[in-house]
């Protein structure tokens, strides 16, 4: 999610496509006022991400944007206004094939239900999800999404477990304010890792007090981890000890850093050493395990005779990964295009 003023399209626009570079799939931005609303038309000019309009209260917001071209509309139906509003915005998202969110958060649950269960508890936010969902069902709407998000990593569990054995429509994943950069990426991964581990979730959003861009990171790292999604390179490194012969923290960092325009996925092992370096790099795309004499260079599990000088470690590193990932690249281009060619013979035959 964009955290700029909306109403500041440049420094928007800009957001978005660093988002897109990094990885996003789907961007979403709060659309506060008509003021946004306007400024939204112009962003849409600008992007063909796909964008989510963050919207409470005011149905005329959602009206607008829909007219300039937004692919989903996050609301809760229940909020913003009489029937006839609700059947309004339902009926502009049927008509231009717009998706709904409904955005249950334990933040602003209704008032009444807030009363009822005393506390933030699962059973309310899924009550409260159900009450919107049952609107959209009544007015025959059924391309929406849910999610049931809080603070609280056993309450989202929770709820999301429950919402999962009720409807068949897809869900939205998040810990809502989770925090700062490291602890909310805690959180996020320990939630978000239960449910989707177990199946549960269509999309993520990492919230956390910090620049977006460390939210899609983030998000890519609790999927690489889960082997759902592969994009860019998976470190294995050591948490280094007194046998590591080169400095391992300094260099995967560095690393890091610069190759995060890779996006093809490859596993790269830099182990200080070679009790666990040369079972790590065997298993890798490419791999080092430090000693003595330079460390041993590993390329698809092959032992090279080329060694690596421990001090121009990381450019030489670099090179190889670099050299490695576009000879997949090629490779999986090729594969990509084999299989299409397959699927027009069985076509025509």
């Amino acid at each position: 999610m964009t955290n700029t003023r909306t109403t500041d399209v440049e420094a928007t626009v800009r957001q978005i496509k660093t988002l897109e570079k990094i990885g996003a799939d789907i961007v979403r931005i709060s659309v506060p006022t008509m003021d946004a609303a306007e400024a939204f038309r112009h962003i849409r000019e600008q992007t063909s991400m796909p964008l989510v309009a963050d919207i409470h209260f005011d149905y005329r917001i959602a009206l607008r944007v829909a007219e300039y071209g937004v692919n989903c509309l996050r609301i809760n139906p229940g909020n913003i206004g009489s029937k006839q509003r609700i059947r309004s915005v339902v009926d502009v998202a049927r008509d231009k094939n717009i998706s709904i969110r409904i955005g249950v958060n334990g933040g602003s649950l209704e008032r009444d239900l807030q009363e009822k269960y005393g506390e933030m508890t699962a059973e309310g936010l899924v009550e409260s999800a159900m009450r919107h969902v049952d609107i959209l069902e009544r007015l025959k709407f059924d391309q929406f999404k849910v999610s049931v998000k809080a603070s609280d990593v056993f309450v989202t569990v929770d709820s999301y477990n429950q919402l999962a054995s009720r409807i068949d429509q897809p869900l939205h994943l998040g810990i809502t304010e989770a925090g700062g950069a490291r602890s909310g990426a805690v959180k996020s991964a320990v939630g978000l890792g239960l449910l989707l581990s177990e199946g549960i979730g269509d999309t993520l959003r990492i919230s956390l007090a910090a620049d977006p861009v460390e939210e899609i990171k983030v998000g890519f790292d609790i999927l690489k981890s889960l082997r759902i999604r592969s994009r860019g390179v998976n470190f294995i490194a050591c948490p280094t000890c007194s046998r590591q012969e080169f400095d391992v923290i300094n260099t995967v960092n560095t690393l890091e850093q610069r190759l995060e325009d890779i996006v093809v996925p490859m596993d790269v092992s830099i182990i200080g050493c070679v009790v666990n370096g040369p079972g790590e790099a065997e298993a890798s795309h490419i791999g080092v395990a430090g000693s003595n004499r330079g460390s041993a260079y590993y390329d698809e599990g092959k032992r090279q005779k080329e060694r690596f000088d421990n001090d121009k470690l990381i450019d030489q590193l670099e090179t190889k990964i670099r050299a490695k990932a576009a000879m997949l690249d090629k490779k999986n281009r090729i594969n990509i295009k084999d299989e299409v060619n397959m699927k027009k013979l069985h076509t025509r035959t």
